[in-house]
């Protein structure tokens, strides 16, 4: 039996959301965000875990950045104008159809999408998890109180390396090897 809090890869889907060109050359953890993005985006699509990608009114921002994209191997950002993931339909309709329970949470910025987006699923009854060390605001201040509120409200603050090995659960899975040489 496991801990309800714990990732469980059926239930799970991964929601990266906006690390677009404008913004995230601004964002004080910028390249930190990058690298673990791509593991959390690599790491999924080992497991065959479902990813969601967002991108905030590109027109003006930019579109999703180079590394995040390539690492998306093809797949179509959502295109949105709310700060919250949730006002996204086609968002909504996708883990209502595929019966997902839990998030994973990585993008910009911690403190404007990211955080009404985690709010807004838990209100929907989502478990959220935020990757801590895949999330960046501005400000480090913005960052750390957007943290502190996300867990206050419900959600679970967690890291790129610590999620997928919650979703891999044993070390004799076939997917164990490239999943610990992505984190290294």
């Amino acid at each position: 039996m496991r801990h309800p809090a714990l990732l469980d890869r059926p239930q799970t889907a991964l929601l990266v959301i906006d690390i677009q060109a404008r913004v995230h050359a601004a964002m004080c953890f910028g390249q930190q965000v990058e690298q673990n993005a791509v593991k959390l985006l690599r790491g999924f699509q080992v497991l065959r875990v479902p990813i969601y990608v967002t991108e905030q009114y590109p027109q003006g921002l930019g579109h999703t950045i180079p590394a995040v994209a390539e690492a998306l191997a093809g797949a179509q950002p959502l295109q949105k104008m709310s700060f919250s993931c949730c006002g996204s339909e086609a968002l909504m309709a996708g883990l209502k159809e595929r019966g997902i329970q839990q998030l994973l949470l990585c993008g910009i910025e911690t403190h404007v999408c990211v955080s009404q987006t985690a709010h807004d699923l838990l209100a929907h009854g989502f478990q959220v998890h935020v990757a801590r060390d895949a999330v960046s605001s501005r400000r480090e201040g913005d960052h750390t109180n957007a943290l502190e509120r996300m867990r206050a409200a419900g959600a679970v603050i967690t890291t790129t390396e610590a999620a997928l090995f919650e979703l891999m659960v044993r070390a004799d899975i076939a997917e164990f090897k490239a999943i610990s040489a992505l984190v290294k």
